[in-house]
């Protein structure tokens, strides 16, 4: 591992102040002459999908049928690795009898591969077979804890998951293609099938040969190219509540690049006071806002200070899946490792002052 951080905490930018970041290498490609900004919409995976591409100047020049075919690219992530979706390739591999191996479809396997990956260098801090414990949480599928008097598991519970959770792990047949379901393990690729749609809309686009575009599926982005001006794609970067107007704008020029946010204020439940009443109880010493964001290590949400955490790179199955894995492991662990394995990575840490910010020493390199 590398050593302290490449950046010590500080605190955000002061209001009104903008601060930019760059790729590293700038294509020279110009946008097509007189070419012009067309856009397409659409809805999958319980958010709204978006492109922006520039054209040749004559929209007669697009492939026909772009919007279906863009389309078409996510309805196949959806078919395959929605865990929301019974008759889905995940959906049928999490009811697979126990022992079974399962040939996945080369786009699904080539995720869980990338996924398990990631669960092996953060110590699965990250795990795509955590699918139980995110429904233990009342954030999976089936819901709860939206619903009325939902009150959080006990420590029995988490603790008869995570021992189900050690003895049972799937296994990988590169070579086939192949899932081994060793019995009630429920895959959840909700934190890396969002950037995997991202990047097939962008591999689409430059199949039909796109060059210059912005790709957005439910805040998260990649673009490549220019626009028809000679300006990159410029987009704000997500930020955790306040802090936009308390650190002042974040841009970020899109160019060969995505990015991802993760952050425990998008879904999380405050426990009623009842549940901690009592003073034998478990969930007494718990903190009282639960994060959507299980720490599969312990079957516990998230409690370490961290808002949110936001990643760049030319992947954004990468961004998405990092940006979820360092938010478990959290700003000082999460840190050091983002700098050994070069993360660009930027963490927003609640403070008794209100925010600040650690930022990896590749971020920081970002930083025009």
């Amino acid at each position: 591992m590398a050593g302290g951080p490449a950046v010590a905490s500080a605190l955000l930018a002061g209001p009104g102040e903008r601060r930019v970041l760059l790729p590293a290498h700038i294509a020279e490609q110009p946008a097509p002459a007189h070419g012009a900004i067309r856009d397409f919409a659409g809805v999958s995976m319980g958010t709204g999908w978006s492109v922006r591409l520039v054209d040749h100047g004559r929209a007669a020049t697009l492939p026909p049928r772009l919007q279906q075919g863009l389309q078409g690219q996510l309805d196949q992530v959806v078919a395959q690795m929605s865990h929301w979706e019974s008759d889905s390739d995940l959906g049928r591999f999490n009811l697979a009898e126990a022992g079974s191996w399962r040939r996945l479809p080369e786009e699904f396997f080539t995720v869980l591969a990338f996924a398990m990956r990631v669960a092996r260098d953060t110590g699965d801090a990250y795990d795509p077979c955590a699918g139980a414990m995110v429904n233990l949480w009342g954030f999976g599928p089936a819901g709860g804890f939206e619903r009325p008097g939902f009150a959080p598991p006990d420590a029995a519970q988490v603790a008869r998951l995570l021992e189900r959770r050690r003895q049972a792990r799937v296994e990988l047949d590169h070579a086939g293609r192949r899932a081994r379901q060793p019995g009630g393990v429920l895959l959840d690729l909700s934190a890396v099938a969002k950037g995997y749609g991202v990047d097939r809309l962008a591999e689409y686009l430059e199949a039909q040969g796109i060059r210059h575009y912005l790709v957005e599926v439910g805040g998260e982005l990649r673009g490549a190219g220019v626009k028809p001006d000679g300006q990159p794609w410029w987009v704000a970067l997500e930020q955790p509540g306040a802090t936009a107007s308390a650190g002042g704008e974040l841009v970020l020029a899109l160019h060969g690049l995505a990015v991802a946010t993760s952050g425990d204020y998008r879904r999380y439940f405050n426990a009623d006071a009842a549940d901690a009443a009592d003073s034998s109880s478990p969930a007494h010493t718990r903190p009282q806002r639960y994060s959507h964001t299980i720490d599969p290590r312990t079957g516990m949400p998230i409690a370490n200070q961290l808002a949110s955490v936001t990643v760049v790179h030319a992947q954004c199955m990468a961004a998405d899946a990092w940006s979820t894995a360092l938010t478990v492991l959290g700003p000082e662990a999460g840190l050091a490792l983002a700098d050994r394995l070069g993360l660009a990575a930027r963490f927003v840490l609640r403070t008794p002052d209100g925010y600040a910010e650690r930022l990896s020493a590749a971020f920081q390199q970002m930083l025009a």
